[in-house]
């Protein structure tokens, strides 16, 4: 069993690490975002639409796909997480770094949901 008591040093250098992963994460999210949402409104089913989500392939792509990016930039702060707690190193950033993902997937979710339900 690791003692994570005596980690100190490593702190600073294992929070840097899991804010860029954290926030590439959320760049990547950011970017998929964009893009599904140019490829909803240029769509030829859309061109005769006065909304840019004007079917449900729109609407899924616009939900989901950031949405799928969140999670699997979740869990795999997780499994970093986990990585380094067995290797001994400092894991407590990564483990803040999955759950802010988590909570920042389910909120995209909710109100992408409920703003698509309309």
């Amino acid at each position: 069993m690791a003692d994570d008591v005596d980690k100190r040093g490593n702190e600073q250098q294992a929070f840097r690490q899991a804010v860029t992963y954290g926030v590439s994460v959320i760049a990547v999210a950011v970017v998929v975002g964009v893009l599904t949402a140019v490829w909803a409104a240029n769509r030829s089913a859309c061109a005769a639409a006065d909304t840019r989500l004007c079917d449900d392939a729109a609407k899924t792509a616009v939900l989901f796909g950031p949405g799928v990016i969140l999670l699997a930039g979740g869990i795999g702060a997780f499994v970093l997480t986990f990585r380094r707690f067995r290797a001994g190193r400092n894991w407590r950033a990564f483990q803040g770094a999955g759950w802010f993902l988590f909570v920042l997937m389910t909120a995209y979710l909710a109100i992408g949901a409920g703003s698509i339900a309309r």
